[in-house]
């Protein structure tokens, strides 16, 4: 947990889900529009200007235009997908990012439904006529494991303790310098005989300190390793450290003692400084460092046993209420309600208390520089509280509702057609099966890439009888092939690993159950962050 409150996703807080980030058209619809037609037939002043130029809404496959696409069949299931919206800047590591690129999908998702059960088959390949338009054609490993996904960076790596890689922010530079500073003053007056070295003895007592913060962070992560939460890296930061662990706990005990650990080894480490303390002479250079430090890991465990999130006191308390209300969600809410009025403490309190003189220093003494700081101080932990609760409230909503995200139920009906099958054609099957999607197989019905939706929009409507279903396919990868059984959080780490606007969705035993669009699922996404709780 961030010893301040960052927020982040520190102790018993997941990385945030984060929507699959589609990429945009490559040469594949490059080569839909250059090479679209027959190379014996001259290509016209009005092919020139009418190659990829419409602007009139089109349907998502065919790319009529929307009037001739509301006379599909009737087993053209209407569109139940959001409408897009406009994305906003990244988030923080706690904050769901909404979807990234609204340009890769140029028209509206119009069916998200599984491929119906009484619907023809549309292509001799078929070898499941009980499943419209999908062919059960069996690739040799369709569904491999996840590839690995990208390591995290967070700043200068400093090692891999219980193998989770430990960063650096290059905020902490400024802070070690600024507790240097701060310190260095403090020892010129407790020991004016060090003279200029007492910046060297104040560095290392920054170095000590926030060492004392990777022990408070690796206590929440041996434990959370202990639950099997997977714990994605520990960042040292501004404020203090980030355990960023990728999963909830599963149960309000399990959460109460992820949260209780890095306090409870703060408050160990103050005693043994403590004892450490008593063991030298006082009024020298050890000694001022130990005491320094036992003091630094009291305030730190004190702190972070505040009740309000996104303390670590505050998933205590979360914990405590979901246990006697048996609702995370529940939970939740209130301790952000009691961090947000922890917030408000802290802008308040602080600055009043320095002046009362109740932390040791008289309002005489206090000066005005000394107030401006104070009250900076306050301020920018009051927002990093602030912030934080209200992170942690929608973080909390949307896992509430991404169960909801299903690649079974996202999935567009899909056909499967030969590379050298016209694009007319190929539409037409499409539009006879009510599906919406293009899988390219060869003959012996297993499928090999897919038709993009955004490189059939490119081919005018009259060129589509002499262009081939391979000029606008783009070949699949074992990334591009995803289980039709993923959903929420896993659903969406998967299409994350691998960037695509489409991806192949197929059965345990490899059969083809549809195609899938990063839009639909960014725009189901934001439909659930959306959604109230």
């Amino acid at each position: 947990m961030d010893e301040s409150g960052q927020p982040q996703s520190g102790t018993g807080e997941a990385t945030s889900p984060r929507p699959p980030a589609a990429v945009e058209p490559d040469a594949t619809e490059a080569r839909a529009t250059r090479g679209a037609q027959d190379p014996g037939e001259p290509e016209t002043p009005q092919d020139q200007g009418e190659r990829g130029t419409s602007t009139q809404p089109r349907d998502a496959v065919s790319g009529q235009p929307e009037h001739a696409a509301a006379q599909q069949p009737a087993d053209a299931e209407p569109d139940g997908a959001a409408p897009q919206q406009t994305p906003d800047s990244p988030q923080s590591t706690s904050t769901p990012r909404t979807p990234g690129n609204p340009q890769a999908d140029p028209t509206p998702a119009t069916d998200s439904t599984p491929p119906s059960q009484d619907t023809p088959p549309a292509h001799p390949y078929d070898r499941h006529p009980e499943r419209a338009a999908a062919t059960s054609g069996k690739r040799k490993g369709a569904i491999k494991g996840p590839t690995k996904r990208p390591e995290p960076r967070g700043g200068l790596l400093m090692g891999r303790p219980f193998g989770v890689p430990v960063y650096v922010a290059p905020s902490w530079f400024l802070v070690a310098a600024l507790i240097t500073w701060v310190f260095g003053g403090q020892l010129d007056r407790v020991l004016p005989e060090l003279g200029a070295a007492r910046y060297l003895v104040s560095l290392f007592f920054a170095i000590a300190f926030y060492a004392s913060v990777l022990i408070h962070e690796l206590a929440h992560t041996v434990v959370a390793l202990r639950y099997k939460l997977p714990v994605r890296r520990i960042q040292l930061q501004f404020f203090g450290g980030v355990s960023e662990i990728e999963k909830e706990s599963e149960t309000p005990g399990r959460e109460f003692m992820l949260a209780f650990v890095g306090p409870l080894l703060s408050l160990v480490l103050s005693g043994v400084f403590y004892a450490a303390m008593r063991a030298v002479e006082p009024g020298t250079v050890p000694g001022v460092l130990l005491a320094g430090l036992m003091i630094s890991n009291l305030i730190v465990a004190a702190f972070n046993l505040l009740p309000g999130l996104p303390l670590d006191g505050g998933r205590m308390l979360r914990a405590v209420v979901w246990k006697l209300t048996g609702k995370p969600m529940s939970g939740t809410i209130a301790a952000a309600w009691v961090g947000r009025a922890l917030a408000v403490t802290v802008l308040i309190g602080l600055p009043l208390l320095t002046q009362s003189g109740a932390l040791g220093e008289g309002a005489e003494e206090a000066g005005g520089m000394d107030t401006l700081m104070d009250a900076l101080l306050a301020a920018i932990l009051a927002a990093i509280i602030w912030t934080g609760a209200g992170n942690s409230l929608r973080m909390a909503r949307l896992r509430e509702h991404l169960p909801d995200l299903r690649a079974r139920t996202l999935t567009r009906r899909a056909v499967p057609v030969e590379s050298e099958t016209p694009l007319s054609e190929a539409l037409r099957r499409a539009n006879e099966a009510g599906a919406r999607a293009l899988v390219v197989v060869d003959a012996d019905g297993d499928p090999h890439s897919l038709v993009r939706e955004a490189a059939i929009v490119g081919v005018p409507e009259h060129r589509r009888p002499w262009v081939p279903v391979s000029g606008l396919a783009q070949d699949l990868t074992d990334g591009m092939r995803v289980s039709a059984e993923l959903a929420g959080e896993e659903l969406l780490d998967t299409l994350r690993e691998t960037p695509a606007t489409e991806y192949l969705v197929v059965e345990e035993n490899g059969a083809i159950y549809g195609v899938l669009s990063a839009a639909d699922v960014e725009r189901a996404f934001v439909k659930a962050m959306a959604r109230p709780s």
